[in-house]
């Protein structure tokens, strides 16, 4: 760990049944907590210019640099590419075989498709 850095809660997910290594005061339940809030929530409105993400070059040539990405413009490329150059329709199951840590990845398996309400399978 970074000096002056600590993880404050770590959130489990009961998926096997096995033995959990747990730290009481840190570890919480994933369905306890979810049983906690309203199923609505409302989306906060945010500005065209409002960071969305941040991803770290491969650093191949130096030390990796931070791209920070904003909503907006971001969103509406996103969206559309993935429509139009996959050729994306209501009822389509799409997927998409680059590694999520890669902007493509971002932009066709996580935001593309969610901003198009696409059903999609990750692997």
């Amino acid at each position: 760990a970074r000096a002056g850095t600590a993880v404050d809660k770590v959130v489990v997910v009961r998926r096997t049944g096995g033995k959990v290594g747990w730290a009481p005061g840190r570890d919480v339940w994933y369905h306890e907590e979810a049983a906690t809030v309203k199923a609505d929530c409302k989306p906060e409105r945010m500005k065209a210019e409002d960071p969305l993400f941040i991803l770290y070059t491969s650093g191949s040539t130096g030390k990796p640099k931070g791209v920070l990405h904003t909503t907006a413009g971001y969103l509406v490329y996103a969206s559309m590419t993935h429509q139009y150059v996959f050729d994306y329709h209501d009822g389509d199951i799409y997927w998409c075989t680059a590694d999520v840590g890669w902007v493509t990845g971002h932009s066709y398996i996580v935001y593309g498709p969610l901003a198009n309400g696409a059903t999609t399978l990750m692997f």
